[in-house]
């Protein structure tokens, strides 16, 4: 394993951090200070980080169902309910990635990967969240724009990668941004109320089968997709009659029609040396013929007598 996964997945720090912690010669391996990044850990080996012995942890990732009502902290002083509270003892050592507030539900995952936590996390690394927003009073049409260009916030500059409405109340959100509140403050800054905040999905992972207040740990395989998958942006729904069957040659919605290009074809000129069309020479308008300059002197330049065959 490479040195900078194997720190990431001691919780360390994200791969990229943990390059930097070895570039800084933090890191020694049986005694020996390292700082190649392409070193390799065994399971024998003795790593020392900062003067402290450290050991890669199993990976867990587990995703939760968060419910409302419930906060996203290790530790309350008002004695409030959290997702600490809806895990058995072996995962009270998990850390959450990213936060839902106490009012809103839905997917959450928690880890021991700094690894995964900085994949999800930061937003040039792309990873979606997806929200359904019920609001309390029907959107205007032009509230869906307005999400995706984005607005001032007391957090910052907030924007959604993608909105849709569902019903007249009820809409779709995506974000890559993780601003404290961000649905709630941007949907207040357009007059609307949040009154049910659901996240659905994460990166690739849906919300779909998994029970309020649940929980269920993924497979290694299912963690990797993570690293490897980017989802990709819904099709928008073709408008009604104008809809075409799929074809073997391509998508060829904005090719003109047979009947289009070959009538293009007929009322085409000829080129030198190409034999004219079967719908016989096509009517040149004044227009489009040459000025004569034979012309007898003395005559007018508009006269339209005819030269001798």
């Amino acid at each position: 394993m490479r040195l900078n996964r194997y720190l990431s997945q001691c919780g360390i720090a994200s791969r990229r951090g943990a390059e930097q912690i070895v570039l800084e010669g933090r890191v020694s391996i049986n005694g020996h200070v390292i700082t190649n990044l392409a070193t390799q850990v065994s399971p024998e080996d003795k790593v020392v980080v900062d003067g402290r012995p450290v050991q890669a942890e199993l990976p867990i990732v587990i995703a939760i169902n968060k419910p409302r009502g419930y906060i996203c902290s290790h530790g309350d002083t008002h004695e409030r309910m959290t997702i600490y509270d809806l895990l058995p003892l072996k995962y009270q050592n998990l850390h959450h990635v990213g936060r839902l507030d106490k009012e809103s539900e839905g997917l959450i995952l928690m880890t021991n990967r700094g690894d995964l936590s900085h994949r999800l996390m930061h937003p040039s690394m792309g990873a979606e969240k997806e929200y359904e927003v019920v609001v309390d009073q029907p959107m205007h049409p032009d509230v869906l724009a307005k999400l995706i260009k984005g607005m001032m916030t007391e957090e910052g500059h907030a924007r959604a990668e993608r909105a849709w409405l569902v019903k007249p109340n009820k809409a779709n959100v995506v974000l890559k941004q993780g601003l404290k509140r961000q649905i709630r403050l941007m949907f207040y800054q357009l007059g609307y109320e949040v009154e049910r905040l659901t996240r659905i999905r994460i990166g690739w992972l849906q919300l779909r089968g998994l029970q309020l207040g649940g929980w269920k740990e993924l497979k290694p395989s299912d963690v990797e997709r993570f690293f490897k998958e980017t989802p990709a942006a819904p099709r928008e729904r073709a408008k009604p009659g104008r809809s075409k069957p799929a074809s073997d040659e391509g998508d060829d919605t904005f090719a003109p029609s047979k009947k289009k290009a070959a009538a293009k074809a007929r009322s085409r000129p000829a080129g030198p040396g190409k034999p004219r069309s079967s719908a016989g020479p096509a009517k040149r308008s004044e227009r489009d013929r040459p000025e004569r300059t034979d012309r007898p002197k003395g005559r007018s330049a508009w006269s339209k007598t005819r030269r001798p065959r």
